[in-house]
């Protein structure tokens, strides 16, 4: 029952995409703090990811082009080639779009919702062999999604393939925790609020006060309490959750719910 065992990762091999930087390295940082053997930053631009890596130890930097489903299984066949297994897989690579209706881009569309809701798919799919080998009865092998709390209601800004993408990837995690339990293996999501990102610097840096004042604790989420979550999920604290939406908003969505009363 000790803190030290509950959210221990130790020994855990961990793939996080888009993991040089934003939640995805702050997901990174909290594995490698709690024992995980090795955690492989996936990104498009390697040199964040190598940045990242060069200051943490057991972190591996590794370039990976998710715009493509060629890319998605060049970066599976990658790893297959490293590990004999895998027990964390974090699906955190993501893009957004914000545009009118009347002029929102098809191109835009598509191209947001399939790496943020097709690609978490693809790469599950394509790494289960890997997963499986380390995936036991007594301790999961664990998928951890990174969907949003736009995914939860309408966002005030006209986000809609990002919104419908999100929405549609809490789920699909439902529908593989449904799927892949018998294979040992569990299927969360977190659906984050504000936290310090690249997709969110721009807002908070245009709009931090009004963002903070959004939520019902009146500022935005550390990088320990995204962390915090994603250790919950991949460790034995975590081990009977599965098909659920963690939800780490400071109140977000509380708060909105109020407001339309």
């Amino acid at each position: 029952m000790e803190a030290s065992s509950l959210f221990s990762v130790k020994g855990k091999v961990a793939v996080v995409t888009g993991g040089g930087s934003g939640i995805g390295l702050m997901i990174a940082e909290g594995l490698l703090c709690n024992g995980a053997a090795r955690v492989y930053l996936c990104s498009r631009k390697n040199a964040a990811a190598a940045a990242a890596a060069a200051s943490l130890s057991g972190a591996v930097a590794i370039t990976a082009d998710l715009s493509t489903a060629a890319g998605v299984e060049a970066l599976a066949q990658e790893l297959v080639s490293r590990e004999p297994a895998i027990h964390i897989l974090v699906n955190n690579s993501g893009a957004n779009w914000n545009e009118s209706l009347e002029s929102f881009p098809t191109e835009a569309f598509q191209r947001v919702t399939f790496l943020n809701l097709h690609v978490p798919f693809l790469l599950s799919r394509a790494l289960l062999p890997l997963l499986e080998a380390g995936a036991a009865p007594s301790d999961c092998a664990r998928i951890i999604n990174i969907g949003s709390v736009d995914g939860m209601q309408p966002p005030a800004m006209s986000t809609y393939a990002y919104a419908a993408s999100k929405a549609g990837l809490h789920h699909l995690s439902r529908m593989l925790a449904a799927e892949l339990g018998s294979r040992h293996i569990t299927v969360n999501t977190i659906a984050p609020g504000p936290f310090m990102s690249k997709m969110m610097k721009a807002t908070l840096e245009a709009a931090g006060d009004a963002v903070a004042k959004s939520t019902a604790l009146g500022r935005i989420g550390a990088p320990e309490e995204i962390a915090g979550a994603a250790l919950f999920l991949a460790s034995k604290a975590g081990g009977y959750c599965t098909g659920s939406v963690l939800v780490i908003d400071g109140g977000l969505t509380a708060l909105a719910g109020r407001a339309r009363l």
